[in-house]
C-alpha cells in the first residue's frame, strides 16, 4: 500500500504538465509560451497575447486580424441574457452575476463537440467577445439604466471602458487598461485554474469551465484580495498612519493585503509594471494620495519583512490603477475575471488534449465501525436528547 504525504493546499504538488505559462518565484520571472511579461506588456495586445496563450505561438498579422474581427462581431449579448440580469438584485455582487451568466450561454451554445477545432475556436471566441459585456452591462442595469451596447470601431480594452463609463476613454487609459489585461491573463495554476481544469477534465461545455472558474476567483484569497487592498489603504487614511497601522498588523499576526504570494519570494513582477502604469496615470490624470500611503507601505514592510520573502504581489496596484480609470471597486476583480479568460481557456484546450478526469486521493482521519444509534437514543455534542422540532400545519 502507497502511504500519501498530505500537504494542504496541495502546495508544490503537480497537478499536471503544461506549456501555457512559467513561474520563478526566486527570480521573479513570469513567462507566457516562453515570453516574459514585461516584453508582452510592452509590445503585445491582449487578444494578441490571448491568441498566443490558446493556440500556443503568436498570431501572423492576418490571424490577428482575422481573431479581432470575430471578437467584435460576438460582443453582444442575446436580449434573454439581458433579460435575466434585469432579474439580478442591485446589491448583489458582480462576480455572482458574472458566474451566472457565464453559466447561462451554455444554454444557448449547448452542442458540446470538444473534438472539433471549430467548435472550441467559436467557444473562445464567444467568451472572450462577451465577458466584457456581461460585466459592464451588469454595472449600468443594477443602477436603472440601459447597458451601452458595444462599438465595432473601438478596440478590445477601449470598447470595455467606453460601455462601462458611457464616454470614449482616453488612448493612454485603454492602452494601460489592456496592458492589465495582459499581466493578469495567466498565472499557471492557481485555484481558478485549477477549478477550471478541474471541470473542463468531466468534459462538460467550457461555459461550464468558465463559470466554475468565475465562482473560485471570486473569493477574498484569491481575486478578491484588490479590493481588499483599496479597503485597507482607506483605513489607514495617511502616510503617517502607515507605521502604526503596520505595527498593528504585526502584533496581531494579521494579514497584510497585496502583500505576499505562494510563489514569489520577491516583488512580483507584475507589480513592478503595475506600479509604473499607476505612475503613468497619474502624472496625466492627477496623483491619487493612496498611492503615496501604497508607497510607504511597501517601504515599510519590505524592511521589516522582506527577510521573509514578503512583498507587493499583483494586487496590491492593481486596484489603484483600475480606480484611475473609473472602475468602482467591486467591479475589480470581474475585470479580473476578463483578462483570467483568456488563461482559463488556454488550460481548458490543454486539458481536452490530454484528458484525464482529476481523481485526486485522501486520508481518512475519522473513526470505524461506528455503531448506528437509534434515534430515541441520540444526544446533542452536549449531551441533552435531541427533541424533534414540532411544526405546526398551515390550516
Amino acid at each position: 500500500m502507497t502511504v500519501c504525504e498530505y500537504r494542504p493546499g496541495l502546495e508544490g504538488v503537480p497537478a499536471t504538465q503544461s506549456s501555457i505559462s512559467y513561474v520563478d518565484g526566486q527570480n521573479g520571472i513570469l513567462e507566457y509560451r516562453g515570453i516574459r511579461i514585461d516584453k508582452l506588456a510592452k509590445h503585445s495586445t491582449f487578444l494578441e497575447t490571448s491568441y498566443l496563450l490558446i493556440w500556443g505561438q503568436l498570431p501572423t498579422q492576418d490571424e490577428l486580424d482575422e481573431f479581432e474581427h470575430e471578437i467584435r462581431y460576438h460582443r453582444r449579448l442575446k436580449y434573454r441574457i439581458r433579460d435575466m440580469m434585469k432579474c439580478f438584485p442591485e446589491s448583489g455582487h458582480p462576480m455572482d452575476a458574472l458566474q451566472a451568466c457565464a453559466a447561462a450561454l451554455g444554454l444557448f451554445y449547448s452542442r458540446r463537440a470538444l473534438e472539433d477545432p471549430a467548435y472550441i475556436r467559436a467557444a473562445v471566441v464567444r467568451l472572450l467577445a462577451k465577458i466584457p459585456t456581461m460585466v459592464a452591462a451588469f454595472q449600468l442595469m443594477r443602477k436603472g439604466n440601459d447597458p451601452v451596447q458595444p462599438r465595432d470601431d473601438l478596440d478590445y480594452s477601449a470598447n470595455f471602458l467606453y460601455m462601462l463609463n458611457e464616454r470614449e476613454p482616453d488612448p493612454l487609459a485603454a492602452m494601460i487598461f489592456d496592458v492589465c489585461l495582459n499581466l493578469h491573463a495567466e498565472h499557471t495554476i492557481n485555484a481558478s485554474t485549477f477549478s477550471a481544469m478541474v471541470t473542463a477534465s468531466t468534459l462538460t461545455d467550457p461555459y461550464a469551465v468558465v463559470a466554475s472558474a468565475v465562482g473560485t476567483l471570486a473569493g477574498p484569497l484569491h481575486g478578491g484580495a484588490n479590493e481588499e487592498v483599496i479597503m485597507m489603504l482607506e483605513e489607514i487614511g495617511s502616510v503617517e498612519n502607515v507605521e502604526p497601522y503596520l505595527d498593528k498588523c504585526l502584533e496581531n499576526k494579521s494579514k497584510i493585503m497585496g502583500f505576499g504570494h505562494r510563489v514569489y519570494k520577491v516583488k512580483d513582477p507584475r507589480a513592478t509594471i503595475l506600479q509604473e502604469l499607476a505612475e503613468k496615470l497619474f502624472e496625466k490624470f492627477g496623483r491619487d494620495h493612496y498611492y503615496d500611503i501604497a508607497v510607504e507601505l511597501e517601504r515599510l514592510v519590505e524592511a521589516k519583512l522582506g527577510h521573509k520573502g514578503i512583498y507587493p504581489n499583483v494586487d496590491f496596484y492593481s486596484g489603484l490603477v483600475y480606480s484611475k480609470l473609473g472602475i468602482p471597486t467591486d467591479l475589480f476583480t470581474p475585470v479580473f475575471a476578463i483578462a483570467r479568460v483568456a488563461g482559463w481557456l488556454a488550460h481548458w484546450k490543454e486539458q481536452l488534449e490530454a484528458n484525464r478526469i482529476f481523481r485526486p486521493t485522501q486520508i481518512y482521519t475519522g473513526i470505524h465501525n461506528a455503531p448506528y444509534i437509534p434515534r430515541g437514543e441520540r444526544q446533542t455534542a452536549e449531551g441533552e436528547p435531541v427533541v424533534p422540532e414540532l411544526v405546526a400545519s398551515n390550516p
